[in-house]
């Protein structure tokens, strides 16, 4: 039996100021590292020792995770980050106000864009890759996804990292974003397309998976 744990990074100064935000790569407030504190404490409570740490490749996840790794005291953990992990990309929307979005466009479209499968934001025109994705090639950063595209970039790592760990015996502990860590509860928990708008992940809330030797779930707690 081996055990995950996930956790969404602390509030963002974007979660704070109402931003889309996406791949923009936007700090912790205040807020949210006093969040990563105390989520690290309650996983602290559970006495699990993991045996790697998996998180994005952007700094609110990142800090996120160094908070937890302290307070847990297991900073010498085998760190693994990759874009996979980061937040779903909100395309041109990226950076704007979401309440001055819905002015224009209306309520029910930002919902639809934010909380759908299968809806994809308004794209950007182009994107200038950034040096940070340099070593998984080139044209990583998309120029819009769904949380359907989300879903289908994280699961190869979920196959190919993760899973193999967890099925190894080795507890995993897993910092990212809401987009994409509703994107592995939909296949967690078996979530229907038409119902992942219903999930919703809180800053820095962590979520227990316990597994049998097949990676079924046994239990799930939210610490």
């Amino acid at each position: 039996m081996a055990t995950l744990v996930i956790l969404r990074h602390g509030e963002s100064v974007a979660n704070r100021d109402n931003i889309f935000t996406g791949w923009s790569d936007v700090p912790l407030t205040a807020k949210g590292r006093a969040q990563a504190w105390s989520a690290g404490n309650l996983v602290a409570e559970t006495g699990i020792q993991f045996a790697a740490l998996h998180t994005s490749m952007l700094q609110r996840a990142i800090v996120t995770s160094h908070i937890i790794l302290e307070a847990i005291d297991q900073l010498y953990l085998p760190e693994y980050k990759s874009w996979r992990l980061n937040e779903r990309h909100y395309g041109a929307l990226r950076g704007k106000n979401k309440a001055a979005v819905q002015e224009v466009v209306g309520v029910a479209q930002v919902k639809i864009w934010r909380r759908s499968f299968e809806t994809v934001p308004p794209l950007l025109d182009h994107v200038t890759q950034d040096r940070r994705y340099d070593q998984f090639g080139p044209h990583v950063e998309p120029l819009g996804e769904s949380l359907e595209m989300a879903y289908h970039r994280l699961m190869p790592y979920w196959e190919d990292e993760i899973a193999p760990r967890l099925l190894a015996g080795d507890n995993q502990l897993v910092v990212a974003h809401g987009s994409t860590l509703r994107a592995l509860i939909k296949y967690l928990d078996h979530v229907a397309d038409a119902d992942i708008s219903q999930v919703e992940v809180a800053n820095g809330e962590p979520i227990r998976y316990d597994f049998d030797d097949r990676l079924n779930v046994l239990r799930k707690t939210v610490l």
